[in-house]
């Protein structure tokens, strides 16, 4: 397969950037977080493009990201948490090894730190946050190749699993036996067009 180890999903504060981390470490993989690429294709901060810029312009630049790093990185890939709203990229992340990092409101509440300059959530994060959830939740979940909770969990803990997981799945595609068991299919579910 000519494409990432695998691509992490999931809300703000789910735990991409530091699941991807010590899950590219497991597996002696690169990490790479498309909102650095989109950072430094803009020369600046995230929020700062959503401040002056406005949202379409941080989404146009985002959604270039995405479709060169699925195309060219070959570790593993942490995408924003908004990223898979667009059609064209769930198009790019169908049949790919894509990792939906699952999340309560609670914890994704807790560990984004409402306070934490997350451009979406200005306003009145809490109402916000509920509704990126309610309007995200079935994207993250049509397009996960595997989901793994990360409530009241280690980042080390899931990152284990998910390792775990992608070898035994890796092997069972290489016809190698391991991970070959009924619960674990040998390859991404096909997604319709």
């Amino acid at each position: 397969m000519t494409a990432p180890v695998a691509i992490l999903i999931g809300p703000p504060g789910a735990g991409k950037t530091t699941v991807g981390r010590l899950l590219a470490g497991l597996l002696e993989a690169e990490f790479l977080d498309t909102d650095d690429v989109v950072e430094e294709a803009a020369g600046k901060p995230v929020s700062d493009i959503f401040i002056s810029d406005g949202e379409a312009v941080f989404r146009g630049l985002e959604r270039e990201a995405v479709a060169h790093t699925v195309a060219s990185h070959r570790g593993i890939l942490a995408l924003g948490g908004g990223a898979v709203m667009d059609p064209g990229t769930r198009q790019l992340l169908a049949g790919q090894r894509v990792v939906y990092l699952e999340t309560g409101f609670a914890a994704a509440a807790h560990r984004a730190g409402l306070d934490a300059p997350r451009p979406l959530l200005i306003g009145n994060p809490r109402a916000r946050m509920r509704e990126l959830l309610a309007e995200r939740l079935p994207v993250y979940e049509g397009l996960a190749w595997v989901t793994v909770s990360t409530d009241d969990r280690a980042p080390q803990e899931i990152a284990d699993e998910i390792a775990a997981t992608i070898t035994a799945r890796i092997a069972a595609e290489a016809g190698e036996g391991a991970g070959t068991s009924p619960e674990a299919p040998a390859s991404p579910p096909e997604q319709a067009q």
